[in-house]
């Protein structure tokens, strides 16, 4: 019998949340049709996705930042067309693959800075990992530090350099001699520095969780002080690196940043193949891989997969070909202009903040007496609520998918592919203006985000009941 991929899809299309909740996560499945996010896309292309009804979404969520050069870009997909077609030997693993070295070299030709070596991996949790090992490897030291609010991925180690505690919780005791520091402050920094036992500072240049932007000279002066310690410097560019900030890299931003390592991932993928990368300085390889016995002492069954590899270099060639970086400082300056106006105008908007196509929009405490009532009952039940009034129409109504920048964070975080154009921006910019001026409105957002929710409920109790009689449940 054919297999026949395109036949099984269209057959179980209309049961694929069934099936997701039956064997996959039903709290999750519960959680989109309460926020009325149990939508059946069908198609992607650049920037849009497609319903099964044929309604198009713009796309500000970009897999969390891992279509930087768009969905489903035809030149990702013919370099991984043409590598199945060609029969490559992937994963013969006692072998040096081609491919994997040439995106090694075109990695470092663009990064520079002394990072000539290269650990590929499959996402950036497991490049968080490696540098964890490198670091204490290359210094002998346990102690690795951390910045608040920070997000490096959520396997033990990784989890270890968590900030936000809802993350963390029920999962400890976390790796020893972890610590945090306060993001942006050097005294902090220095102060922990000091005790002697820090192998590396790991640090997003811009955090993930609520897009909050390294202050000018932070980045640089961080890496001067954990030098000055004989520890290391660790940029996390997972999600803020290939082009995302108007840069290659974020730390670009910063003259005289000076890593250890940088770890990426994320849109490396072009959102097709997994693939990461740890880029090494020579002296902290050299003692990590410091014998020929020790040659592969941390390796990957799936590191330099052909198709990752391949994936890769497409994305770097798209990036260049279509100055992504330009564009995503273009786009995100306009898009914050946008937003920046609205921020003017409405009182419930406290801040905009943006670095290239990274940008967010923080709620906060009114000055008007009846709007401050409605905000201060919203947070008292969950501070995340008031940011998911807005997420929830923007997509129900205005169909963007975007998402709240973290937990207990109440700010709207955009991250959507770098290859936007004007009409998007447009696009996204009136439709923000609808839903913050229904925000302001009699009573504040309590009632109709109350009302959405309680309807998806409905929907969502509906659901279940009948999974239930057919036998699923939701255990």
């Amino acid at each position: 019998m054919t297999f026949d991929l395109r036949r099984l899809l269209d057959e179980h299309r209309p049961d694929s949340h069934r099936l997701f909740a039956e064997h996959v996560n039903p709290r999750f499945a519960s959680v989109l049709r309460t926020i009325g996010f149990d939508r059946f896309f069908v198609r992607a292309e650049g920037q849009y996705l497609w319903d099964a009804q044929g309604h198009r979404y713009l796309d500000f969520l970009g897999g969390y930042a891992v279509c930087n050069v768009g969905r489903n870009h035809p030149t990702v997909k013919q370099a991984l067309s043409d590598c199945l077609d060609m029969d490559l030997p992937s994963m013969v693993q006692f072998d040096a693959p081609p491919l994997a070295g040439m995106l090694a070299r075109e990695l470092t030709r663009r990064i520079g800075r002394g990072l000539d070596r290269v650990y590929f991996t499959n996402s950036g949790t497991e490049g968080v990992e490696a540098a964890i090992k490198f670091a204490r490897a290359a210094t002998g030291r346990p102690g690795i530090l951390f910045a608040e609010r920070g997000f490096h991925g959520l396997t033990t180690g990784a989890l270890s350099l968590n900030g936000c505690q809802s993350f963390r919780q029920g999962f400890g005791p976390f790796l020893p001699e972890t610590r945090m520091v306060r993001f942006g402050d050097l005294a902090d920094l220095e102060g922990a520095l000091r005790a002697g036992d820090v192998a590396a500072f790991l640090v997003e240049p811009v955090q993930g969780k609520g897009v909050h932007i390294a202050p000018n000279g932070y980045l640089a002066s961080a890496s001067r002080l954990c030098h000055k310690y004989g520890a290391l410097f660790v940029a996390d560019e997972v999600q803020t690196g290939i082009c995302r900030t108007g840069e290659f890299l974020a730390i670009d931003h910063d003259q005289g940043c000076e890593p250890d390592m940088v770890v990426l991932s994320k849109a490396l993928s072009g959102g097709l193949v997994p693939v990461g990368a740890v880029m090494v300085r020579q002296r902290v390889w050299d003692k990590t891989f410091s014998s020929l016995d020790r040659a592969i002492i941390h390796s990957s069954t799936f590191h330099m997969g052909a198709l990752a590899m391949a994936a890769g270099l497409a994305v770097l060639h798209v990036c260049d070909a279509e100055q992504l970086a330009a564009r995503a400082k273009r786009m995100g300056a306009l898009l914050r202009d946008g937003l920046d106006e609205l921020r003017q105008r409405y009182d419930f908007v406290k801040a905009v903040r943006q670095q290239g196509l990274m940008v967010a929009v923080e709620f906060g405490a009114p000055k008007s007496l009846g709007l401050r009532a409605a905000w201060t009952a919203m947070n008292a039940i969950e501070p995340d609520l008031f940011a998911q009034a807005a997420v929830m129409p923007l997509f129900e109504d205005h169909r963007i998918m975007c998402q709240v920048a973290g937990h207990g964070q109440p700010t709207v975080k955009f991250v959507p592919p770098l290859v936007i154009d004007e009409s998007d921006v447009a696009w996204a910019v009136a439709a923000f203006d609808d839903v913050l001026r229904e925000m302001h409105g009699l009573g504040g957002p309590a009632p109709k985000l109350f009302a959405r929710l309680g309807r998806n409920a409905l929907t969502r109790r509906s659901y279940e009941v009948a999974a239930t009689e057919s036998g699923m449940g939701d255990e």
